[in-house]
């Protein structure tokens, strides 16, 4: 019986696993450095504006983490996996 090779499979998901986070990764970086100068800009000012685009962009950021942390953890590849055998069953 020639059973194939689920090494290639693996590197797949491996390669796909860590783009997602460094892709979270420098979004985050950015997200620190951007925020950090707009701080300062509305601080030396003596205005808070910046707490705005801080709170928004963080809303994003934490999706962004969300959303990795999901497809990281494997959620999809298990959900794929159960569908797969759902449908299989059926028919």
């Amino acid at each position: 019986m020639n059973t194939p090779d689920p090494r290639p499979d693996l590197e797949r998901i491996a390669r796909r696993r860590a783009g997602l986070k460094l892709g979270l990764y420098l979004h985050a970086a950015v997200y620190v450095a951007v925020n950090l100068v707009l701080m300062a800009l509305a601080f030396s000012t003596g205005r808070h504006w910046a707490l705005y685009p801080l709170l928004g962009w963080g809303l994003g950021l934490a999706i962004h983490g969300a959303v990795v942390l999901a497809l990281a953890s494997g959620l999809h590849e298990r959900l794929v996996r159960a569908e797969r055998e759902r449908l299989a069953r059926r028919g």
